[in-house]
């Protein structure tokens, strides 16, 4: 029997890409995306899902268990950015949102399959971070701190449920070139004071974007995490990702601090 997997935030992207692989390694998959969309191509079928809903997800996990009485994967990948901007150019009202998806919209996911994953006495959720969720990223802060919030949950997670037979791992990507920033939203309460310093890190991000890996470096590396017989807690997903986590564990704290702001091309007042 093929392994039952749910990838979420599967239309494009990462999420595309890696439910793509999965089937290919032999899983029965279910992509999602807000409007659902037709199959089409693709070696997956697809399905609606909103994250911010409670009823979609139950719907969602729903149908699955009925075709197939189990889940034996879950990857969350669902999210949304914010464009480059400074940390109090979004309201209270874009915070909430950001979060309600990228973190509020993974709980909503891990409740509803957990439940049944401890019945079955097995299951891997595989939750897409980033290395924002580790790096401090000067005008990326609301999304920087979904995948923090994201980081912190998934580590309490595992050691929960370890003795359950499941696992929660951590996938930590670099830039990945996909369409992210088209699809980041605007600030909604941009300052002047901000303008010239958010348009050298939206073309930062730019750059950073269209010289990133390929999805589909992600992807391997999500499925290396749900097959390994003994998974880590966190991956990062290709040599810059991979580089970067060495420098913050090693490299000292103002020598990194510096390389950020210099990469940012941040002016240094105190």
């Amino acid at each position: 029997m093929s392994k039952i997997a749910i990838v979420t935030g599967a239309s494009s992207g990462i999420g595309e890409a890696t439910a793509e692989r999965l089937a290919q390694a032999g899983y029965t998959v279910y992509g999602t995306s807000r409007r659902g969309g037709s199959t089409g191509h693709r070696a997956f079928t697809m399905l609606p899902l909103d994250v911010t809903s409670d009823a979609s997800v139950e719907a969602l996990v729903d149908e699955v268990l009925k075709k197939h009485g189990r889940i034996d994967l879950l990857v969350n990948n669902a999210g949304f950015g914010v464009a480059p901007a400074g940390a109090e150019e979004s309201s209270i009202e874009q915070a909430r949102a950001i979060f309600e998806t990228n973190f509020f919209g993974l709980i909503r996911m891990t409740c509803a399959v957990v439940p049944h994953m401890r019945a079955q006495g097995s299951g891997r959720i595989i939750n897409i971070s980033s290395v924002l969720g580790f790096l401090p990223a000067p005008y990326m802060a609301l999304y920087a701190a979904t995948k923090h919030a994201v980081e912190g949950y998934s580590e309490s997670l595992d050691h929960e449920l370890r003795t359950r037979g499941i696992r929660v791992s951590l996938i930590e990507p670099a830039y990945t070139n996909t369409q992210f920033d088209a699809n980041a939203l605007e600030a909604d309460a941009k300052l002047d004071e901000y303008h010239a310093a958010r348009m050298n890190a939206i073309m930062q991000v730019k750059r950073g974007i269209e010289s990133g890996d390929k999805p589909e470096v992600v992807a391997e590396v999500v499925l290396k995490a749900a097959s390994a017989p003994k998974p880590k807690i966190r991956y990062t997903a290709g040599k810059t990702a991979g580089q970067l986590q060495l420098l913050r564990r090693f490299a000292p704290a103002a020598m990194l601090d510096a390389a950020i702001r210099k990469e940012m091309r941040l002016d240094v007042r105190a």
